[in-house]
């Protein structure tokens, strides 16, 4: 979906009236941050139901991932020197 600054969409509202009603989606933003979306009356709804959980299955998380790094993580925090296997030196 498409960015435009507020200012250009004051300039150019008239183009992006005709691209919305032709299926064009747009978001309107100020100072970068999202304000508005801009689209035609006809524009099929984001589906948005599967948004949870589409990629269930696909990812394998180890079972230690919450203790990965952790040897280099102290390391970082107290300074002490680490290689690869987390064994300091």
């Amino acid at each position: 979906m498409k960015s435009v600054d507020i200012e250009e969409a004051k300039i150019h509202l008239l183009r992006l009236v005709e691209e919305a009603a032709k299926g064009e989606s747009f978001i309107i933003t100020e100072a970068g941050k999202p304000l508005v979306r801009l689209e035609g009356l006809n524009a099929k709804p984001v589906d948005t139901s599967r948004r949870l959980g589409f990629m269930k299955g696909e990812i394998l998380v180890p079972d230690d991932f919450d203790t990965m790094g952790q040897a280099e993580i102290e390391a970082m925090f107290y300074g002490d020197a680490v290689d690869e296997d987390g064994v300091s030196r």
